[in-house]
């Protein structure tokens, strides 16, 4: 049984989808949608398949992500290959556009006011890159207004689970100095970084209207993958969350 997160903000179908109600077993159990994964090939392709079928969709497109702040409008079925980049927008009626993650921020947007939906895959690499701001003029170009646009940022890692060393917070404070605000102190020189913080800056600095769902990715092991809690237990591989919206 899927039973995704949902927030009213967006007003069209979709869903932050957890771990459960799949069919992989294992490090994988259950709902693993990561085609990037070491899970059984056909395990990942049924659990992407009852995501399409619950939200009653023709197709569920995602990207090949990089961490970039690349983004990819569909216009037509998925192409045979899936294209690198780390965002979809698209206005195509019953095409789900989605994002994987395991402690990475997923992103949907939705401007149902205009028929317009997005999503994004906001690692650190790709939120600091801009793919959260190139998401939302790639929105604005196939007809989306800031005004009736809104983003939810979805379950990823929290800041008291998100450990970092000093070299990480350089390449945000030499990027902007005012980002020191999403970083707290901890052991030594470690320091915390507030992921979803940022992202809802970048978020609504684009002047869209933008939310978390406070879910925390590393700290919840019952409904989330987590690509951090995978590597401190030392497990070989871990699944993804899928996160999918359409229009």
């Amino acid at each position: 049984m899927l039973n995704p997160i949902t927030a009213t903000s967006l007003d069209v179908r979709h869903g932050f989808f957890t771990r459960q109600g799949g069919t992989s077993n294992g490090i994988y159990a259950s709902l693993n949608c990561g085609p990037g994964s070491a899970d059984r090939a056909e395990d990942v392709q049924h659990n992407r398949d009852r995501v399409a079928a619950h939200l009653n969709a023709e197709a569920l497109q995602t990207v090949h992500q990089i961490h970039s702040a690349r983004v990819v409008t569909v216009v037509g079925p998925p192409p045979a290959e899936r294209p690198r980049a780390d965002a979809m927008v698209t206005a195509v009626p019953g095409v789900a556009v989605a994002a994987l993650a395991a402690d990475c921020a997923p992103v949907l947007f939705a401007d149902a006011q205009n028929a317009v939906i997005g999503a994004a895959h906001a690692g650190w690499k790709g939120a600091l890159a801009g793919v959260l701001d190139a998401t939302v003029s790639a929105m604005i170009s196939l007809g989306a207004r800031t005004e009736t646009l809104y983003a939810v940022v979805g379950p990823c890692i929290s800041q008291r689970a998100y450990e970092v060393g000093p070299e990480f917070m350089d390449r945000f404070l030499e990027d902007d100095p005012q980002t020191d605000r999403f970083f707290a102190g901890g052991l030594g020189d470690r320091m915390h970084f507030d992921l979803p913080g940022y992202a809802l800056s970048r978020l609504r600095s684009c002047g869209i209207t933008a939310e978390w769902t406070g879910h925390c990715t590393f700290s919840d092991a019952e409904r989330f993958f987590s690509y951090r809690r995978t590597t401190h237990a030392g497990e070989a591989d871990y699944g993804r969350q899928i996160s999918a919206i359409r229009l």
